[in-house]
């Protein structure tokens, strides 16, 4: 089980991006504006802001900062709605005529629950329950009493334009046990019957959305715990199947093309839309949960330090819908929408992804600057602070601080990149083996002052592109995926980056480059230019290659003279069969 928000403080450039996302973004974006003035007039026809999204990402930054600024500014939103919600229920931003049926009218509706019963979790206001339900009852009486009739018009597939809508009447069967909520995902929505393909590409009614997708197939997890059936994790068997060995995920640990699935591995403008590596981030959480495989953090830190803060500009003012790894990237133009709301979202659940309580203990599943307090299955409080310079080092210390002396299990996540990794208390090395790509559990009795040592080394590796990035590759250092800038090298300013060809061999670094994060690298090779004959000329140009966060990257694949050269890899994210029991 995650721990609340409340109950970890996070640092290190987790921590940073989640600071700037609650200074420089949600406490500067126009919310009256933006956000709130079309749920007053009422007058639209269709379209989406986000509003919900909105209200859920700043009920979780206001748990966990405690700022009474953010939660002030939560309760101006929700103050705002709950003033204008309709006698039946409805809160939206549809004239009268177009209400439900308009194209995103439930899928906005359903966030909108989903953002009040997060703030009744989180804060307890029974009002936000209150109108949830109410919202969620006008979508069922309206809907139900047409049950043929398509929101949206038909013109994409149903379960994307009311994406959310079982999840937020799951979270609300949660909070009331009123079997309606059940009832309308079981019989109306038969959610337990849908047992969908991975539809590559964006054509016909849009059947391929990996985020809508996503939503649907965590919402089925969800139902396999209110009603166990175990053909419910079918769905996320194939979404992982597809992203592991058949091509569906990125380098970054993003997925998709123009919000859709997709396994060419083009890297182009429309890779990787920030709702879908947020929806990716919270179904490997799910899945986690329910498993217990390292595998599932080693995706989520590429995906965070690679996809998801590459989202979002330095100072956190700015997000992007995608994040390509080949050409120029772009920031979207607008606060509201889809993208800029998930990604909040999901940077207010980070805190809960770092640690994990067990039957007998605690796992810690990301290594960042922390502190988290809990209690122990025996009711014993502990303390548990992490300090590390990662992701730019493998060293971890986590120091141990019971209330008073106990025995219990400390696992401790071992990526898959690592080799030799090993693990010291109290500066006695332990004899167990710490095998890469599994959770290694310390077990013993601990006291105040005892502290792990977790040593993860960090090689340089050259991973094999596939399939539109065959014969390329692409360079990381632990989980981080490093790139170039055009803007950095002068000499590169009418060139065709994919032309460069690198030569491995003159890698040197990493050095340390607080451009594009604080306590970030950057590693400094040689490449031939697009000209030269290789390899019997001086490869030309010098290259700085930056981590991924960089805003100005470019391009992420190169060419490389033999692409048959053994110290070539495979991801090690790739191919990894998946349980299906």
């Amino acid at each position: 089980a995650p721990l609340g928000l409340q109950q970890v403080k996070v640092g290190g450039e987790i921590g940073r991006r989640i600071d700037v996302t609650i200074d420089n973004n949600l406490m500067k974006i126009d919310v009256d504006k933006d956000f709130l003035e079309p749920f007053v007039q009422k007058d639209h026809s269709s379209g989406f802001v986000g509003v919900g999204m909105l209200i859920d990402a700043a009920a979780g930054l206001a748990a966990y900062s405690k700022d009474p600024l953010v939660i002030a500014r939560k309760e101006h939103l929700i103050d705002t709605l709950l003033a204008n919600q309709e006698e039946d229920g409805y809160i939206g931003m549809m004239k009268p005529e177009a209400r439900i049926w308009a194209l995103w009218d439930i899928h906005e509706m359903a966030y909108i629950i989903q953002g009040l019963v997060r703030d009744y979790r989180l804060f307890g206001n029974e009002r936000s329950l209150l109108a949830a339900r109410k919202v969620a009852n006008c979508i069922i009486d309206r809907w139900t009493a047409e049950p043929d009739r398509k929101p949206g018009g038909g013109d994409i597939t149903v379960f994307m334009a009311v994406t959310g809508i079982e999840p937020a009447m799951l979270m609300l069967y949660a909070e009331t046990g009123c079997p309606r909520y059940l009832t309308f995902c079981t019989q109306f929505r038969k959610l337990g019957e849908w047992k969908p393909d991975i539809i590559i590409g964006r054509w016909g009614p849009v059947g391929g959305h990996a985020y809508a997708h996503c939503s649907r197939t965590i919402a089925q997890l969800w139902l396999d715990a209110v009603l166990p059936d175990r053909t419910l994790l079918n769905s996320s068997r194939d979404v992982m199947d597809f992203l592991l060995k058949s091509n569906g995920i990125a380098i970054t640990g993003a997925c998709g093309y123009r919000e859709c699935w997709h396994d060419t591995q083009d890297g182009t403008a429309h890779l990787g839309e920030t709702c879908d590596t947020a929806y990716l981030l919270r179904l490997w959480n799910e899945l986690l949960l329910g498993e217990g495989s390292s595998l599932y953090g080693d995706l989520m830190e590429r995906a965070i330090y690679n996809a998801l803060f590459s989202a979002q500009s330095r100072d956190g003012r700015k997000i992007r819908y995608y994040v390509p790894t080949e050409g120029p990237r772009v920031y979207f133009p607008r606060d509201s929408y889809c993208c800029p709301n998930n990604y909040r979202r999901v940077v207010s659940l980070l805190p809960r992804y770092v640690y994990y309580t067990t039957a007998d203990g605690v796992a810690v599943n990301l290594y960042t600057p922390s502190t988290a307090e809990l209690k122990l299955p025996d009711g014993i409080a502990l303390t548990l602070r992490q300090e590390t310079e990662y992701p730019s080092d493998g060293k971890v210390t986590i120091h141990v601080t019971p209330s008073e002396p106990c025995k219990f299990a400390v696992r401790l996540r071992i990526p898959r990149w690592t080799t030799d990794a090993t693990i010291a208390v109290n500066g006695e090395k332990l004899d167990q083996p710490c095998t890469a790509g599994s959770f290694v559990t310390v077990s013993r009795s601990w006291k105040e002052g005892d502290r792990i040592e977790l040593d993860l080394p960090m090689s340089w590796r050259w991973i094999r592109g596939r399939r539109a990035q065959a014969g390329r590759v692409a360079l990381m250092r632990g989980p981080i995926v490093f790139c170039l800038n055009r803007a950095s090298h002068d000499e590169l300013k009418d060139v065709d980056l994919r032309e460069l060809v690198v030569v491995p061999e003159t890698l040197e670094g990493p050095v340390a480059d607080d451009s594009v994060r604080p306590g970030g690298l950057a590693c400094k090779l040689r490449a031939w230019g697009p000209e030269q004959w290789y390899p019997h000329s001086k490869p030309a140009v010098e290259l700085t290659l930056t981590e991924s966060v960089d805003p100005g990257s470019e391009q992420t694949w190169f060419k490389i003279a033999n692409p048959r050269e053994e110290y070539l890899v495979d991801d090690e994210l790739i191919n990894i069969p998946v349980d299906r029991n």
